[in-house]
């Protein structure tokens, strides 16, 4: 019985084609908007995650101030000390390295070529705490970074503008009126998952910075490698603590110093697009409810005009329950229908919206088979009405009908 009802229902779906099409056109937009939401948005997920961990991986940061937004900070907050510095290297356990760090901007200018980029200040523990490396030249000798002497080394951005196709490689460019001679050229690290580029950048000894530059001998921030395996919250927790009886805190006064965990901001950032991308399939989804309201009238519509029909089949003897299943049948290959078309339509646009976004694809199996069967159970729960109604006609007056 229910195969002679799938092979009516497709029948009457071929005798209407334009009709039929229509009629599941909600249920093929809802299928394709569903699975194409959330593939988009498992890519973009990746993507952050991939690119948050360009800055380093179980990396803390130390700033002095309680940051509450960009750049923020309150501007008599105490910077950080050398002496800090030693003594978190010194009393901290489980770090890989401790890189004191200090920024400023400005134009670097090689023959005819200029470039606005960052200048860090630093020491050879940057390299090892941002998991980067020099793909031409070396790091700094430690007669570089205890002296302050004018040398650089260069991102792939800065190389690029400056220099070109030609080598860099002891070539000396002038920044704020310093003359620094290029010793290395980093590898590419590309955007952050904020935009911002890493390869835009310059990094001295931070003694150089400090004294050719600012004229203190400030740390504006620390950055914290904590060894693999380790959690980064006891480590936090020390940290607080050393600095806390370092820079005289009382034990009733807020901090003057903010630490951030880069795997609690990942991990922020993951729920948040995870979030995002539910809450869109939930708003796609409801175009599948569109749809199924769209079946119900078509069905409506179809029990009206094969009234007739109906009663024949009625009086030669068929059963109540054999038109129902009959209908029900039509509505669920309708809407099956539109959940395969939507499918086909949401693997077409995933993959072109991943290459459009330059994220990964990450095609959610689980999800494209709950948005079928959910099409193919919009069709039977909005097909019931328009069966039962065929159901209970009057074979008599079904056979009046005109």
């Amino acid at each position: 019985m229910l195969w002679n009802a799938f092979l009516l229902a497709v029948r009457e779906i071929s005798r209407n084609r334009l009709r039929s099409f229509l009629t599941i056109l909600g249920v093929v937009i809802g299928v394709a908007a569903v699975i194409t939401l959330v593939t988009v948005g498992g890519g973009v997920t990746a993507k952050v995650t991939e690119d948050m961990s360009k800055l380093g991986t179980n990396l803390l940061m130390v700033r002095p101030g309680q940051f509450r937004g960009p750049g923020g900070g309150p501007s008599n907050a105490k910077p950080f000390t050398y002496k800090d510095l030693e003594a978190v290297r010194r009393e901290v356990p489980d770090l890989v390295g401790v890189a004191p760090t200090a920024t400023s901007s400005g134009i670097a200018v090689y023959s005819n070529s200029n470039w606005s980029t960052t200048i860090r200040g630093t020491d050879n523990e940057y390299f090892t705490v941002k998991d980067w490396d020099v793909t031409e030249g070396r790091t700094f000798s430690i007669r570089e970074t205890r002296s302050g002497l004018a040398v650089c080394i260069i991102g792939q951005t800065v190389n690029k503008q400056l220099f070109g196709s030609e080598n860099a490689m002891g070539k000396r460019i002038r920044v704020k009126n310093i003359s620094l001679q290029v010793i290395g050229v980093l590898t590419a690290k590309g955007t952050t998952g904020m935009g911002s580029d890493q390869d835009d950048i310059i990094i001295v000894p931070l003694r150089t910075l400090q004294r050719r530059v600012s004229g203190n001998q400030d740390i504006r921030m620390f950055e914290i490698k904590v060894r693999d395996g380790a959690s980064t919250s006891p480590v936090q927790t020390q940290i607080e603590t050393l600095l806390r009886e370092r820079r005289h805190i009382g034990k009733d006064e807020d901090d003057n110093f903010r630490i951030h965990d880069m795997t609690e901001i990942v991990s922020t950032m993951q729920s948040t697009t995870k979030v995002l991308t539910a809450l869109l399939g939930a708003v796609a989804a409801v175009s599948l409810l569109v749809g199924g309201i769209g079946i119900m009238n078509i069905m409506m519509v179809s029990v009206t005009e094969r009234t007739r029909e109906i009663g024949t089949r009625l009086a030669v003897g068929a059963l109540d329950r054999d038109v129902m299943v009959q209908f029900l049948v039509e509505a669920m290959v309708l809407s099956s229908l539109g959940g395969v078309i939507g499918l086909m339509i949401a693997v077409a646009g995933s993959y072109a919206l991943v290459k459009v976004l330059d994220v990964p694809l990450i095609f959610n199996i689980g999800v494209s088979v709950l948005a079928f069967f959910f099409s193919a159970a919009v069709g039977m729960i909005f097909g019931f009405f328009p069966a039962r109604k065929a159901a209970h006609l009057d074979p008599i007056e079904a056979l009046r009908h005109e």
